[in-house]
C-alpha cells in the first residue's frame, strides 16, 4: 500500500485565491515559483511552425541533448556525454527518476528542513525514510557538510538545492566540495536540484558536477527559461545509471512533449531575452527587501538567487497557513505558508514569490504595509 503524503498547502492557498478572482476579486499570485513572463519568443514563434508542419510523437530530442551538454560546457566548464541525459516532464519527474533507479525501498535520504515540500513527501511516497536536517540561520538555512557528517548511521543519499526553495540560498564552493568529500568517503549518492541555476544576484552558483561527478542531477526550463507551463525538465545521471534511468524514463513517462523540446531548444539561445527576466527579478528582490522593515519583517533567510523570500513572522502568529489565508482574505495577496516547507517551524514563517511583474509587486506592497501594520503581535 502507497504511502500517505501531506499535500501541498500552496495549493490550497491558490484554489483560494482563485474563488476570490471568480468573485471580481483582483488577485496577486506570490504563493507558486513561476514566473510571470512568457516562454521566449523565438520559441513560442518555433513552436508555431512546428505544429504546422510536423504530428510529431513519441521522441527524444537529440539536437536538445547535445545543447544541453553544450550548456555544461559554457556554464561550468564541464564535459557532459548525451548518453548520461533523460529529457523529462519537467524537474518533478526527474526527481522521480534519481530515486527510483537510485535507491531501494527502506534507504535513508537526508535533505534540508526547511526544503522544497516534494523531497518529503515523494521520499515517503516512494517508501523511502526521509531524514530531516533542521537547518538555520548559522547555515544560512542550507545543509552543511559537517551536518552530513555527523548523520550516524549515514543515510544512502542526500539532496541538495542551490539556489534553494524557499529560501533562495546559495551554498559556496568551498561547502560544495566539502559535502562531495563527505559524501565520497561515507558512499552517500547525492542528488543535486539546480533548478534555479541562471537566477543569481550576486553569489556565483555552480553545479555540484564539478565537485561530485557521479551526482544526479536535476534541472527544468521552468524557472530561468520562463517556460513552467511546458513542463520540460532534464535528469543528467551518473555514467553507471544512465542506462538503467533510459528504461525506467521510458517505461514510467515515455517521452517529454516533442513540442516542447522543439522550444526548449530555441529557447536555450535567447540569453539576451532570459537576462532581461533576472533583471525584473532583481528590482523586484531590491523592492521587496526594501519594504520589509515596513512589514515588520526583519528576520529572513538570505535571498542570493531563485525568486523567493522566506520570512519568519512568528511575531504575528504561529499558524502560518491560517495567517496566509487571513492575508488573502483581506488584501488579495496570495503567498505561501512555510508549513510546507518545514512541518517543525514553518508554523513561523511565510514564503513570498517575486517572480512577478515589477508593478504587480509595487501594488502587493501597497497592499501588504498597512495590512501588516494592523496586525497585532504576539
Amino acid at each position: 500500500m502507497g504511502q500517505d503524503i501531506d499535500p501541498f498547502r500552496a495549493i490550497t492557498i491558490s484554489k483560494r485565491a482563485h474563488e476570490l478572482k471568480e468573485e471580481g476579486r483582483r488577485i496577486l499570485h506570490m504563493e507558486f515559483g513561476q514566473p510571470s513572463t512568457p516562454a521566449p519568443k523565438a520559441a513560442i514563434a518555433r513552436s508555431h511552425d512546428v505544429l504546422d508542419s510536423d504530428p510529431m510523437g513519441y521522441w527524444e530530442s537529440q539536437p536538445l541533448k547535445a545543447r544541453i551538454c553544450q550548456h555544461y560546457k559554457d556554464m561550468y566548464g564541464l564535459d557532459m556525454t548525451p548518453d548520461r541525459l533523460a529529457i523529462t516532464n519537467g524537474a518533478s519527474p526527474a526527481l522521480v527518476l534519481a530515486l527510483a533507479t537510485a535507491f531501494s525501498p527502506g534507504d535513508r535520504i537526508a535533505f534540508a528542513r526547511p526544503g522544497y515540500v516534494a523531497y518529503r513527501n515523494t521520499v515517503r511516497a516512494l517508501n523511502f525514510e526521509g531524514i530531516e536536517i533542521p537547518c538555520g540561520e548559522d547555515t544560512r538555512y542550507q545543509i552543511s557538510a559537517a551536518a552530513l557528517d555527523a548523520l550516524d548511521p549515514a543515510p544512502q543519499g542526500v539532496i541538495i538545492a542551490s539556489p534553494a526553495n524557499p529560501t533562495g540560498t546559495i551554498i559556496p564552493a568551498s561547502e560544495l566540495a566539502a559535502i562531495a568529500e563527505v559524501a565520497k568517503a561515507k558512499g552517500i549518492r547525492i542528488i543535486s536540484d539546480e533548478i534555479y541555476h541562471g537566477l543569481s544576484f550576486g553569489p556565483e552558483i555552480h553545479s555540484m558536477l564539478e565537485f561530485a561527478p557521479d551526482a544526479y542531477i536535476v534541472n527544468s526550463f521552468s524557472k530561468y527559461f520562463s517556460m513552467a507551463p511546458w513542463r520540460l525538465g532534464w535528469l543528467v545521471s551518473p555514467p553507471d545509471m544512465a542506462r538503467r534511468t533510459g528504461a525506467y524514463i521510458g517505461n514510467l513517462f515515455l517521452t517529454a512533449p516533442s513540442l516542447s523540446q522543439h522550444a526548449g531548444l530555441v529557447a536555450m539561445d535567447q540569453r539576451d531575452e532570459l537576462e532581461g527576466h533576472v533583471e525584473v527579478y532583481r528590482r523586484n528582490r531590491e523592492l521587496m527587501l526594501e519594504a520589509l522593515p515596513k512589514l515588520g519583517l526583519e528576520k529572513i533567510a538570505p535571498p542570493d538567487g531563485a525568486f523567493y523570500i522566506y520570512a519568519d513572522v512568528s511575531r504575528f502568529t504561529d499558524d502560518s497557513l491560517a495567517f496566509c489565508l487571513k492575508l488573502l482574505e483581506d488584501t488579495g495577496v496570495a503567498t505561501a505558508p512555510g508549513v510546507d516547507f518545514d512541518p517543525v517551524d514553518g508554523k513561523h514563517f511565510m514564503r513570498f514569490s517575486f517572480a512577478l511583474s515589477t508593478p504587480q509587486i509595487e501594488e502587493a506592497i501597497e497592499r501588504l504595509v498597512p495590512w501588516f501594520a494592523a496586525q497585532v503581535t504576539r
